[in-house]
């Protein structure tokens, strides 16, 4: 026979006559208001780790009620500041507060809204286990921790569940980082507890991705872009064993200044040539150098000026091979006329024993004069 049974605070709970405890099929619920109070109010030595862990602790007299029903482990509770409708969940981790009195985290008594005193109300709660959560960090400086996700990892172990609003407190090398749980699965309150959950994170509150600085675009030039440019100039380098004037100078005075050697430079220009390999190809990318088009302003210009273009006056004579037709029919006519003088002279010299007794006219010594050139 079972009868029914009220608390000091008015809760009820099922149990056997005699005092045994009641069979596992019966149920009951716990509920119970208590005077909420920080842990750093709780007497004795502070205890910086329940402070800052996700569990309560309340008075002995729970833990007899409690043993009393027929719950499931973990104890899991619900949290309400019923003025101002707040909630959130929690665990135990002790029963030694004083009657009457529960000690609270202070991150947990900060989303409760709750004064030092305050009425709370606690209400056992059997919670899913969670499968995924989304925190986000309050601040710009959790992008500090190398390894957010171990961080909250080890803190989590002090939590034995998680609600979905609530703001925790996370102390990192004797910083604290608030971040706030803004998503969780399957529901929006869950245990904790020997769980493998995944892990998600928002982008924390203020924080700007940083503007894309966009480099500048590259102007190819006649021998492509200037990436493929030092390229051809290293590879000409290579090829170029011998460098002429590259070592130091020394001087009398003993001063350095103008003693270092001459600086070889690659000048494209002169040396590049279509159709080199380039040795240092990855295999997969194929740059293509395209000559820049000629300026439309040079070819309304015209011809450029070119100095020295005139035909000049050469002192030694021409080659046989150059000399033309007309010019050799000028020069037979200047002998022809230098030998009609001289034979002339001669004729009129001599006329009286070479030819007969009669005149010598100017015709008859032309065609004489013609004869002996053309037998010539």
């Amino acid at each position: 026979m079972f009868t029914r049974n009220f608390d000091d605070s008015g809760n009820f709970y099922y149990q056997r006559a005699g005092g045994a405890p009641m069979p596992r099929g019966m149920r009951s619920t716990f509920s119970r208001e208590f005077a909420a109070y920080s842990v750093m109010m709780m007497p004795g030595n502070e205890r910086p780790d329940v402070n800052a862990g996700g569990k309560i602790i309340m008075p002995p007299s729970s833990l007899e009620t409690l043993s009393r029903l027929n719950i499931s482990y973990p104890m899991l509770f619900k949290l309400e500041n019923r003025g101002k409708e707040r909630q959130t969940h929690a665990g135990v981790l002790e029963f030694i507060a004083e009657e009457g009195k529960v000690y609270l985290p202070g991150w947990m008594m900060r989303n409760l809204l709750l004064n030092e005193g305050d009425r709370i109300a606690i209400t056992y709660a059997s919670l899913p286990v969670a499968s995924y959560s989304k925190f986000k960090p309050q601040s710009c400086d959790f992008l500090e921790i190398s390894n957010p996700k171990a961080v909250l990892e080890k803190h989590l172990r002090s939590f034995a569940c998680l609600s979905k609003g609530d703001i925790i407190s996370i102390d990192y090398i004797g910083r604290e980082f608030e971040v706030q749980i803004v998503e969780t699965k399957p529901e929006d309150a869950v245990n904790i507890i020997e769980c493998d959950m995944n892990v998600d994170f928002e982008a924390p509150v203020g924080y700007k991705e940083p503007e894309r600085v966009q480099p500048p675009e590259e102007t190819p030039g006649s021998f492509g872009t200037p990436d493929i440019q030092k390229k051809l100039v290293d590879y000409y380098e290579k090829q170029t064993n011998f460098h002429s004037f590259q070592g130091k100078g020394g001087r009398i005075d003993g001063k350095k200044k103008g003693t270092k050697g001459v600086k070889k430079t690659i000048d494209l220009d002169k040396i590049y040539k279509r159709g080199v390999p380039n040795y240092d190809w990855d295999g997969r990318t194929l740059h293509y150098i395209h000559a820049k088009p000629a300026k439309k302003a040079e070819e309304e210009a015209g011809p450029s000026f070119s100095a020295f273009s005139g035909s000049g006056q050469a002192l030694r004579t021409k080659n046989q091979s150059e000399i033309q037709p007309h010019e050799i029919f000028a020069a037979q006519i200047d002998l022809y006329e230098i030998r009609k003088t001289s034979i002339q002279n001669y004729l009129k010299k001599f006329s009286v024993t070479l030819l007969k007794p009669k005149r010598t006219t100017a015709l008859d010594i032309d065609l004489f004069i013609l004869r002996i050139f053309n037998k010539q």
